[in-house]
């Protein structure tokens, strides 16, 4: 990474940090933080473009479509402007773009997807840890609560091989998300250091659940 490469990385901190200063706490700069620290500690056993996968960590969730109406546009568009402003590559603004545009989960469940990169599979999969695990059972109920979603409800089964569209418009109870998406995260990571890591979380989460419903059965 050159000198002026290390510079546009801490501006981008900087704006980002303002620019999330007030967002929902599963989705804020400190998730942005541990999103870019996986994408580095991931990034040390891949041949990616560290500038690239930096900025597409640190821009992921700059205008996330859940708290924008859904809109996919929006994200794109202010990390684009800002790379502009800051005389970014073309070529690296593309890419940046791009990733954020195609990496989401709700993304993974289109047959063709219409852009991959090794770039992106190292961001993606930073991301997805940040979504299992302790951190990713605390992020999904503090988003179920910000949602004002019951905590859970036997008489409601998660729902399975849903569309994307069903994916976005879901409203089910905070635990049928772990069936709908938490739990089908470790068999789609794309790197190995990833993969390692989430088996990990992955066995944390399957622990919790069955202390949860243990308790909820009066047994413990």
């Amino acid at each position: 990474m050159t000198l002026s490469d290390a510079r546009l990385i801490e501006a981008t901190i900087k704006f980002v940090k303002t620019e999330l200063k007030h967002a929902e706490g599963g989705h804020d700069w400190l998730h942005v933080e541990r999103v870019y620290k996986n994408t580095l500690l991931i990034a040390k056993h891949e041949k990616v473009d560290i500038t690239v996968v930096s900025l597409a960590a640190l821009l992921h969730d700059i205008a996330d479509p859940k708290f924008n109406n859904g809109d996919e546009t929006i994200g794109p568009r202010v990390a684009s402007e800002f790379l502009l402003k800051h005389n970014t590559d073309s070529e690296i603004i593309e890419h940046v773009t791009q990733i954020i545009e195609n990496m989401s989960f709700k993304n993974s469940f289109e047959l063709n997807p219409s852009f991959t990169s090794k770039e992106m599979e190292v961001v993606q999969d930073a991301d997805r840890l940040d979504a299992i695990g302790a951190i990713g059972i605390a992020r999904c109920f503090n988003y179920g609560g910000f949602k004002d979603r019951p905590l859970y409800n036997p008489k409601i089964k998660p729902k399975l091989n849903m569309t994307k569209a069903e994916y976005k418009a879901a409203e089910a109870p905070t635990l049928n998300h772990f069936y709908e998406k938490l739990l089908l995260l470790k068999d789609k990571m794309n790197t190995k250091t990833g993969q390692r890591i989430a088996l990990d979380r992955h066995k944390y989460m399957e622990g919790f659940l069955k202390q949860f419903y243990a308790e909820c059965e009066g047994n413990r």
